[in-house]
C-alpha cells in the first residue's frame, strides 16, 4: 500500500526512538475485518524477518497499512445525518484495543490508509481512525501525508498505487502514541 519509499524512511526515522532496535518494529497490512483477521494478517519485522526475529522484545512501533476496502464507510441515517457503518463498532475499535495492549508505554502505532469512493462519494476514515485509537488508550501525534509520487527531472510525476481510484494523489500516515496509566 505505502511505496517502497515512505516505508524505508519510516523505519528510519523512527529507528532512532527505540535504540535502533529494527526488530522491533513490526509492519502489517490490513485487508480485511472478518472474524480471525488477526490471524491472516502478513506480519513481518521492517526489515522483512518473521516475528519470532523478535522474541523475547516488547514490539516498540506497529506500522497497520489498513486496505482501502477495510475502512469505515458512511451512511445515510433515517433522520438524513449520517454515521459510520457497523463494521467500524466491531472491526477498529478491537483492533485498536488490542495494539494498544501490545504496545508499551510511549510505543507508536502508525495507521496508514487513504481515502476511498462509495458511489461517487469521498470516504475520508481519519476522524473515525482517530477516535477509535484515542478510546483505545492511544495520543494522538501527528498526520503525515505521503505523496504517491516520484521526481522526474525538476518535476514531481504520480505513482499511485496499481489498485488505487482515478485522482489518487496520496495516503494518510497516522501517528500515535500508547498511554498506559496515569497521565
Amino acid at each position: 500500500m505505502l511505496p517502497g519509499w515512505a516505508v524505508d524512511k519510516i523505519r528510519n526515522e523512527f529507528r532512532h526512538c527505540f535504540g535502533g532496535l529494527a526488530g522491533s518494529q513490526i509492519r502489517i497490512e490490513v485487508h480485511d475485518l472478518e472474524l480471525g483477521m488477526d490471524a491472516r494478517m502478513p506480519c513481518t519485522t521492517f526489515d522483512g524477518q518473521p516475528l519470532d526475529a523478535i522474541t523475547g522484545r516488547t514490539p516498540s512501533l506497529l506500522l497497520a497499512e489498513l486496505h482501502p476496502d477495510t475502512l469505515p464507510s458512511v451512511v445515510p441515517r433515517v433522520s438524513g445525518a449520517e454515521e459510520t457503518a457497523d463494521a467500524v463498532g466491531g472491526g477498529w475499535p478491537g483492533f485498536c484495543h488490542r495494539a494498544h495492549r501490545m504496545l508499551p508505554a510511549d510505543g507508536l502505532l502508525l495507521l496508514a490508509t487513504r481515502q476511498r469512493r462509495d458511489s461517487g462519494r469521498l470516504i475520508d476514515p481519519l476522524g473515525t481512525l482517530i477516535a477509535c485509537a484515542r478510546t483505545a488508550g492511544f495520543r494522538y501525534l501527528q498526520h503525515i501525508v505521503i505523496v504517491h509520487g516520484r521526481l522526474v527531472g525538476d518535476q514531481l510525476v504520480p505513482a499511485p498505487p496499481a489498485d488505487a481510484p482515478p485522482g489518487l494523489v496520496h495516503s494518510d500516515l497516522l501517528a500515535f502514541t500508547a498511554i498506559h496509566g496515569q497521565v
